[in-house]
């Protein structure tokens, strides 16, 4: 996860990410909630304040990480460098927020937290400090 992130980052020329252990356990702890209730929805920004988060479900075991993280790195596709939420070739900032959470410049640190439950995997992955921000430029 890590290396595919920072991948994406150096092709904008955005420093890389650093792996925080504390986003690790939130991010884990996430996951394995969605895993058993079988939602697959955001968790409330309350609850995960000062943080990006980006999510990915699919058939247990049949991904890769770089797979996992590569569906939302392939968002590039409709990328257009201007400020948040003016982002997408679509006019859907959400058809590349995924993407532009990946590679925004302020932030430094991710977490990741893989489970499965309810016939799915499950992966969260939090972002510290968030990206996302109306207003500015992914980078």
């Amino acid at each position: 996860m890590l290396r595919t992130h920072n991948e994406a980052r150096e092709e904008v020329g955005t420093p890389p990410l650093e792996l925080d252990d504390e986003l690790t356990a939130q991010a884990l702890e996430y996951a394995q909630e969605l895993a058993s209730t079988g939602q697959f929805q955001h968790s409330p920004p309350s609850d995960r304040q000062g943080q990006g988060e980006n999510l990915w479900a699919g058939t247990p075991s049949a991904f890769s990480f770089e797979e996992m993280s590569g569906a939302w790195i392939d968002e590039k596709r409709f990328y257009q460098h201007a400020r948040f939420p003016f982002v997408s070739t679509t006019g859907q900032w959400q058809d590349v927020g995924h993407y532009t959470q990946i590679i925004w410049r302020d932030t430094t640190r991710l977490g990741c937290g893989l489970a499965t439950g309810s016939g799915r995997d499950y992966l969260v992955c939090r972002y510290a400090p968030p990206g996302n921000v109306s207003g500015e430029f992914p980078y």
